[in-house]
């Protein structure tokens, strides 16, 4: 993926059209609906996956999204069988940026989920799903690239709030876990124009 050009008042028309990241590799996702009438963008869900669990370069993240995932090709898929979800956003391990779902339209990846005193998060925010596992470390270039993203979508959305699916739905998702560096990607937003202000979950102990 080519670097994304700095946060500029005339970035959004640079960058977006219809809610699609130029710049990313698209794949769009039948999984996907309006999003509620007067709904305000200003959540980023930051999640993980891998499939199968802990293999990487697979594909098969982009098969899921796009309901082409051979349920007989891994022994872990049979309790996966028949799921339709999607995201805003993969980033693999090489830092590159996939979308499955315009940013105007609301993505299946938040499920149950409560954060900023609202319920339903998919209705009002964009997911990003990075390629690893729940309690693994991320790789440079994964946050060198969600780095970009965010910036790039503060350039079109008004976001306020960063938080991880845990965060969202405690207890019943553990992604994108404690091998996600929360200070590390608090660090680079802070240095970046659109995203310095946004507000992150609690830390953790």
């Amino acid at each position: 993926m080519a670097t994304l050009p700095e946060h500029s008042p005339d970035a959004a028309a640079a960058l977006w059209e219809s809610g699609w990241l130029r710049q990313a590799h698209r794949l769009p996702s039948p999984n996907f609906g309006p999003r509620p009438e007067g709904a305000q963008i200003d959540l980023l869900v930051v999640h993980s996956i891998s499939l199968p669990p802990g293999q990487y370069g697979t594909g098969a993240v982009q098969q899921l999204f796009t309901n082409r995932l051979d349920w007989d090709a891994h022994p872990y898929y049979q309790g996966i069988r028949g799921l339709e979800v999607s995201a805003h956003f993969f980033i693999t391990r090489q830092g590159e940026i996939w979308q499955f779902v315009s940013c105007d339209d609301r993505a299946w990846h938040a499920g149950i989920s409560q954060w900023r005193g609202r319920e339903r998060c998919n209705d009002d925010s964009i997911g990003v799903e990075l390629e690893g596992l729940e309690g693994l470390s991320f790789e440079s270039a994964q946050y060198r690239a969600l780095q970009r993203l965010c910036a790039a979508i503060a350039a079109r959305y008004a976001i306020r709030y960063i938080a991880g699916h845990e965060d969202i739905a405690p207890g019943r998702k553990q992604d994108p876990g404690p091998g996600f560096d929360w200070p590390r990607l608090r660090q680079r937003l802070g240095e970046q124009p659109g995203t310095a202000a946004w507000e992150f979950p609690p830390a953790k102990a």
